[in-house]
């Protein structure tokens, strides 16, 4: 499945950053992402809001430098959630 195709996230796993400040988030989506990966969930959900876009960044930054996600990018009818496909091993 591709992240185009996903048009329904409420059945994903999800995490709700809004709230936290950089690095708390950090660590709470690399938890996030190892629970997931042990679960065996391929496609997760990120809510990290809109505002001025520091949670935003923070968690790209995050995403990009792990080497458990294959892909990521915003879900096109929410920009506040980032949907992200996890390497399976």
């Amino acid at each position: 499945m591709e992240l185009d195709d996903i048009i329904f996230i409420n059945n994903l796993p999800s995490i709700d950053l809004h709230g936290f400040d950089r690095l708390t988030a950090r660590v709470k989506v690399l938890e996030f992402i190892n629970d997931n990966k042990r679960m065996k969930n391929k496609i997760i959900c990120i809510i990290h809001g809109i505002g001025s876009g520091i949670l935003r960044e923070e968690v790209h930054k995050t995403l990009k430098s792990s080497k458990d996600v294959l892909d990521y990018k915003l879900f096109y009818n929410n920009i506040g959630c980032t949907i992200v496909k996890l390497k399976m091993d």
